[in-house]
């Protein structure tokens, strides 16, 4: 290995270690006021629903402004672009923590959303570039991403009873702006990317089934997007109300322990969908995700966390492996873009869910807010046995055409 090709290959690797410590930082970030909010009902003397309300334009943003960044990173310049995603959400990390009025904390939340959206559209590119043994490093920046999410609840919840809500954001805003300054002295420049094309696996269809599929799969996204996304932000406060009498230390550990559980599926769908026709696994995993909300639905007590483990497991992993079926049963042209408005419209739905988690809260609890998101569980299970029918007789024919080929080949093989 000559000299200059060592430096490119650091290079390349402190990319991929920003990359996935941005990603981990901006799930983090998001998730970090559906935990303090619990506190705030004490502190602005409003209720839970009124006070979740409030982060319903920082998850808006979120999901809004990915288009927009992914056309600028385009335009100017990804690596600048990631170096704004750093100081842009430490300083509105900042803001939250000195707001005192809901009309400041609401602008400042929205800020948080804005530029935290900065990292998905511009993020995943950069990192898929410089990727070498690109599964290996889509799957590990994926689970980077959801550590994030995991940890959020249980961190700030230690941060709010240590030291109070805002250091649970202004200790965030100091470690991204230190990571801002870190990405900008140690990727001085765009140099050791290399783009490293994937191995064509798609399953030919149709024209008019591709787009069938497509249109089902965005259709997907949205009702995957508002479970996910609601079951993210109410996971701490249903935790803390539900279970026995406990602290919201202990709540956020227990949120965190859960959402562990989702991180873990994502190694066994990984897996599965090795051995298994994928979109079988797709449907497996859409059904078990209604069994579990179900479950959370009728159970209190200890017994609510095993069925939010189950809830949450199926919810992640069925981002897994829709990623991977989406992948295969889509043209290479038309990737990026599918996926860009699959991002666009799950993390859009983190607004609507915020909002709605506070509307049906204020009329009737969590168990009107688990009942509606059992109702979109189901709806987003039938839509993905439609799409697990457009593709099983595509996929029984390449079986078909396999046996025929192997028995073909066969019949070839000269007598011993």
């Amino acid at each position: 290995m000559t000299a200059h090709t060592a430096l490119d290959d650091r290079a390349r690797r402190r990319s991929i270690g920003f990359i996935n410590w941005a990603h981990f930082l901006d799930h983090y970030v998001i998730l970090i006021f559906p935990t303090v909010v619990i506190g705030l009902e004490a502190v602005y003397g409003r209720s839970y629903g009124d006070l979740l309300i409030l982060s319903t334009a920082a998850f808006t943003a979120f999901g809004l402004f990915a288009l927009p960044s992914g056309w600028l990173a385009d335009k100017w310049s990804r690596r600048n672009m990631i170096a704004v995603y750093f100081f842009g959400t430490g300083a509105c990390c900042a803001l939250v923590a000195a707001s005192d009025s809901f009309e400041t904390l609401a602008v400042a939340l929205f800020g948080v959303g804005l530029f935290a959206a900065i990292y998905h559209p511009v993020g995943t590119p950069m990192m898929i570039d410089a990727a070498v043994t690109r599964g290996r490093t889509v799957a590990f920046n994926g689970i980077c991403g959801n550590i994030g999410v995991s940890i959020a609840s249980g961190c700030t919840a230690v941060i709010v009873s240590a030291l109070g809500w805002r250091f649970a954001f202004l200790i965030p805003a100091a470690v991204f702006v230190v990571s801002g300054l870190a990405y900008l002295r140690f990727t001085p420049n765009d140099g050791g990317r290399r783009v490293v094309q994937a191995p064509d696996q798609d399953v030919p269809l149709s024209k008019p089934l591709t787009i069938a599929v497509v249109i089902m799969f965005l259709l997907l996204a949205f009702w995957v997007g508002l479970v996910f996304n609601a079951l993210t932000i109410m996971l701490p406060k249903l935790v803390e109300q539900r279970v026995a009498d406990i602290s919201l230390a202990k709540a956020g550990a227990l949120a965190t322990a859960v959402f562990l559980c989702g991180g873990m599926a994502q190694f066994a769908m990984g897996r599965a969908v090795e051995r298994v026709v994928p979109h079988l696994v797709m449907s497996l995993i859409a059904a078990i995700q209604v069994l579990g909300i179900l479950l959370a639905l009728y159970t209190t007590g200890w017994w609510l966390l095993p069925s939010l483990a189950l809830a949450v497991a199926a919810i992640y992993g069925q981002v897994t492996v829709n990623d991977i079926v989406l992948a295969r049963y889509t043209p290479p042209a038309w990737r990026g873009r599918i996926y860009a408005i699959r991002f666009f419209l799950i993390f859009t739905m983190a607004g609507p869910a915020a909002w709605g988690i506070g509307w049906l809260y204020e009329r009737g609890g969590f168990q009107v807010v688990l009942g509606v998101g059992a109702w979109v569980a189901v709806i987003g299970a039938l839509n993905t046995f439609v799409i697990s029918m457009l593709v099983t007789g595509v996929e029984n024919r390449r079986k078909a055409q396999r046996r025929e080929a192997e028995r073909a080949q066969g019949l070839a093989q000269p007598a011993e």
